[in-house]
């Protein structure tokens, strides 16, 4: 399997590194490389520039489901263009371990599970059900930094 190649012929491109507010200090990796695991911290939806995509704000009144599942996608890209830059190769992954995804839920808002199912929906459509079906959970939250609406963390298993 060629993953770059099938991540063009589906018409994505992963963005840079993300840039993040002014002032913002992270003292922590995006990609901690263990062993033959990979572990990924929380990512955010980003722009094809490398800053934060619009919209942001609670799912459920100020950005729509829709709006979120898109968003949700986004963070896959952002996930995976960290992974391409820790591992120089996305054919190394092995296995998508586990997924944890976070909304940014407005009161009320209960469809956390269809939100991310568009970063879920975008692993296994590029790398398929073999190495791609993973553990999940969607989990609503009072707050996401920057307002973001949908953040993911995850973990998979590569070739060393």
């Amino acid at each position: 399997m060629h993953i770059e190649a099938r991540l063009r012929d589906l018409g994505f491109s992963l963005p840079p590194p993300p840039q993040l507010p002014a002032g913002t200090r992270l003292p922590f990796t995006a990609v901690r490389l263990i062993g033959d695991r990979a572990l990924i911290s929380g990512h955010g939806p980003q722009a094809p520039d490398g800053t934060l995509a619009q919209p942001v704000g609670k799912v459920g009144t100020e950005v729509t489901a829709e709006q979120a599942h898109t968003a949700a996608r986004l963070v896959a890209l952002s996930v995976l263009g960290s992974l391409h830059r820790a591992l120089t190769d996305l054919d190394r992954i092995t296995a998508w371990v586990r997924v944890h995804g976070m909304v940014n839920a407005a009161p009320g808002f209960t469809a956390l599970p269809d939100v991310i199912n568009g970063f879920s929906d975008l692993i296994l459509e590029v790398f398929g059900p073999q190495i791609g079906q993973h553990a999940r959970s969607a989990v609503g939250m009072a707050e996401l930094p920057w307002n973001i609406p949908v953040e993911v963390e995850a973990e998979v298993m590569f070739r060393p």
